[in-house]
């Protein structure tokens, strides 16, 4: 099922989080859980969606999981959905982001052991540039908003002999720390599931895997510059509450998500456009 939510009213679920309903979790706790109920995962469509409704339809009955995939469009609702018991778990963030968003909303929410499944490769993308040294002077790139993917998308820059940061700035980097600028770039902040629509409208914008996948860009053959996979922090994990870590229904999909079947899967369908992490 696909949640079409406004970005407006994840944000706003995101300010309830900080007056208090943190404190509101879900009462389904490792002690009580039912081994045998549907566990609901949250989690944006591509690759993520993708690759837990592949498990639902080939693997989880076998293994005595029944398995709910609830997809949502932003980086907010899936985290407010955990912290309020309204899915038990979500797969569709790294642990840069979740750090920042459990500091940012007085969350809880943590990695589950031994479930990290995939990189998507953060790439540079044009429409009208189809070399990296092309791109012009005064060139406006478009970059994700959010705290940890503007820093990651910045540091790809740096990594490709655009720009320069400040020494030593860390997942929190924003323009504001850029100290060399040869091209006079200048950026423009967006929601990250804008950046594929907003390529009609910037010289470049700098995207997340999953939304390049969603709008038939691969990382591989589309980007000017994307990521390596080598020593990548940025890799996507299935995450629950605290305390919720030892369900049995979530450890059942740990080792599903980390299984060979779901390896070949992923290298089959997304041809380097998303890594497998394990």
């Amino acid at each position: 099922m696909r949640n079409t939510a406004k970005i407006t009213t994840a944000v706003l679920a995101a300010g309830a989080l900080t007056l208090g309903l943190s404190a509101c979790g879900s009462d389904k706790d490792s002690g009580s859980a039912d081994a045998n109920a549907t566990l609901t995962v949250a989690a944006t469509p591509t690759p993520q969606g993708e690759i837990l409704t592949y498990i639902k339809d080939n693997l989880a009955k076998k293994a005595g999981l029944d398995l709910e995939v609830k997809e949502f469009t932003d980086y907010v609702t899936p985290n407010t959905a955990v912290q309020q018991g309204e899915v038990d778990a979500n797969y569709f963030q790294h642990q840069p982001y979740l750090t920042d968003f459990n500091k940012k909303n007085g969350t809880d929410i943590v990695a589950v052991p031994n479930a990290t499944v995939h990189l998507e490769p953060l790439g540079l993308y044009s429409q009208d540039v189809k070399k990296l040294d092309d791109l012009k002077k005064g060139a406006t790139v478009a970059l994700p908003n959010d705290t940890t993917n503007e820093a990651r998308a910045l540091k790809l820059l740096e990594a490709n002999g655009l720009i320069e940061l400040k020494s030593g700035v860390g997942y929190d980097a924003t323009p504001k720390d850029v100290t060399s600028n040869p091209k006079n770039l200048e950026f423009k902040e967006l929601e990250a599931a804008q950046l594929p629509r907003s390529l009609a409208d910037v010289d470049a914008a700098v995207i997340n895997g999953n939304y390049a996948l969603e709008a038939d860009l691969s990382p591989a053959k589309n980007a000017l510059v994307a990521e390596s996979a080598t020593d990548n922090p940025y890799a996507n994990f299935l995450a629950v509450k605290k305390g919720n870590e030892d369900d049995p229904r979530i450890e059942k999909l740990a080792k599903l998500l980390t299984s060979a079947d779901v390896k070949k899967f992923i290298e089959d369908k997304y041809d380097g456009a998303v890594v497998a992490a394990f």
